[in-house]
């Protein structure tokens, strides 16, 4: 018996959306994750992008639990002296829902190339429509 290895001609993507409405964050981040990463499937190897697209729709609908919209800080610098800046999860939801949901899943990625391959697959809105209706339809007509 020989031992299987995952080739790229073997990889096949799949196109999932992701209603956040109603959803807590971190589960949210983790399903899209799991997707991202390609761990839902029988072909999965940690060292290929084996994983799918993931749309995640309604982030602007993303509940979060406790205090943590006002306690939870989101820090970055401009590496310039007094560039530091922080800012709370409730003030990036009410401006930029969608970067809450890209941070906590880029979080959950390899922290490489491979993990930026994978975040490359992933897609945010705000909202409930998105622009890849035709690559879900065809996912779909696939599978029935």
């Amino acid at each position: 018996m020989r031992t299987y290895s995952t080739k790229a001609s073997d990889i096949d993507r799949k196109w999932h959306v992701i209603d956040a409405s109603g959803k807590t964050l971190g589960r949210v981040a983790t399903e899209a994750a799991v997707l991202l990463k390609g761990k839902h499937k029988p072909i999965y190897s940690p060292n290929l992008d084996v994983g799918d697209y993931v749309i995640v729709v309604n982030a602007a609908k993303v509940e979060v639990t406790g205090k943590k919209l006002a306690q939870k800080m989101y820090y970055r610098h401009s590496n310039y002296p007094g560039g530091f800046k922080s800012v709370s999860l409730g003030k990036l939801l009410e401006t930029h829902p969608t970067r809450a949901i890209e941070h906590a899943v880029k979080g959950m990625l390899p922290h490489n190339r491979l993990g930026a391959a994978m975040f490359s697959k992933l897609k945010v809105y705000a909202g409930a429509e998105h622009p890849h209706e035709a690559q879900v339809k065809k996912a779909t007509e696939k599978e029935n």
